[in-house]
């Protein structure tokens, strides 16, 4: 019997998922934690966790370095969440391109009440509103992961021309990309020939202030940036400055800060939504049961699919007798794990390896149940984390 922990809201379906597959709530020692935007400290991993899944894509809210020193998988849900970041995009590349932000609020403040004036205000005030087609723009799409590659998809459709910029894709995703996307060789070549970029990066060391004062002065003159991935990868003042310029003539981002609160209430260039990017109910509860999906194959298969922190690795079951070992990735760990299984006199079924950096872990069926003792030898080994029978 495996059990769970929540923090936040976690969709009821997620949580039914576990139920039915027979965890149950421990708020004290748990075997799994299942997340959102709650930002885990050390005193959250206690002694029995065992993963963490978090119903999102992003995962700088959890310390991933303690985490893998503590041999703890950390799981996030791409994709789940995708449509409904993908569809806030296209929202606001009309919004940028259309003025209905500027005409919804030039039809709030009439006063008239005769409709035939109302009217009349509307048809000589409308010009002022006169936006541009999505049709025949390029767009820039930096990162095609589950949610780029899904807008690349969308905005085809639409009749917009695609340069997309990853140098860390993936095979699946670059298998669902259109044809017509034009791949950029750098960042620099994407800013100065899209119409509209939109970012779709994890916050990581390297992806933080990536848009900044460096590539700004590449970005072409009068180009609408969205953001709806996470607000640090994108420096605030230098787009700022690049708006006063105007360089780039709209910033559209899930992540209002003081100094872009005060640029829109002053100008039109600056339209700012409450993180809404995956605020919808089918993807909160899309990635409330493959969070939980996660944790049952985890706990009960050793599978790992979506780790931000360890290999992808999975078995097919051969026997009802499988240990999962977290062990560091060293010469002689598995020689040693192996040894011990043997001075038993226990035939290895079937088995699997898989390291990344320097955490790795080993399934490893057994023809006849391991005994306690064998259990106790392998986890006193030094270099192992943590080992169970499942």
């Amino acid at each position: 019997m495996y059990t769970y922990k929540i923090f936040n809201n976690i969709a009821l379906q997620g949580i039914n998922f576990l139920k039915d597959n027979g965890f149950i709530e421990n708020e004290s020692d748990p075997d799994a934690l299942l997340i959102r935007s709650h930002d885990l400290i050390e005193k959250d991993f206690n002694p029995s966790l065992k993963c963490i899944c978090r119903a999102g894509a992003g995962v700088n809210h959890i310390p991933l370095s303690m985490a893998t020193k503590k041999g703890v998988v950390v799981f996030n849900t791409p994709g789940g969440n995708a449509n409904a970041v993908k569809e806030l995009v296209i929202c606001g590349l009309l919004l940028s391109s259309r003025g209905i932000i500027q005409g919804h609020k030039f039809t709030q403040n009439i006063e008239e009440t005769n409709s035939n004036n109302v009217t009349n205000l509307v048809e000589s005030n409308k010009k002022t509103f006169k936006g541009s087609e999505l049709k025949g723009k390029t767009i820039g799409i930096i990162g095609l992961g589950s949610i780029g590659s899904l807008l690349a998809q969308s905005v085809e459709s639409m009749g917009m021309k695609i340069i997309g910029y990853d140098p860390n894709i993936s095979i699946d995703s670059a298998w669902q990309l259109p044809k017509e996307v034009e791949k950029a060789d750098d960042l620099k070549y994407l800013l100065s020939n899209s119409d509209y970029i939109s970012i779709h990066v994890p916050l990581v060391d390297e992806t933080k202030n990536l848009i900044g004062k460096d590539n700004l002065q590449h970005i072409k003159k009068g180009a609408k940036l969205i953001n709806l991935s996470r607000g640090a990868i994108v420096n605030n003042e230098d787009v700022l400055e690049a708006l006063s310029n105007k360089n780039i003539s709209c910033f559209v981002t899930d992540f209002p800060t003081p100094e872009m609160i005060k640029r829109s209430n002053e100008h039109e260039d600056v339209i700012l939504m409450p993180h809404l990017g995956a605020s919808t109910q089918e993807a909160e509860v899309n990635c409330a049961i493959m969070a939980a999906e996660q944790a049952n194959r985890f706990l009960k298969d050793g599978e790992i699919i979506n780790s931000v922190n360890f290999p992808r690795v999975k078995l097919g079951r051969t026997t009802e007798n499988r240990l999962v070992i977290v062990h560091k990735d060293e010469p002689g760990v598995i020689g040693r794990i192996t040894g011990e299984i043997a001075s038993e006199n226990l035939n290895i079924a079937d088995m699997i390896n898989k390291s990344r950096n320097e955490i790795a872990i080993t399934l490893i069926d057994l023809q006849l149940e391991p005994s306690k003792k064998l259990i106790d030898n392998i986890k006193k080994m030094k270099r192992v984390f943590s080992v169970r029978i499942c």
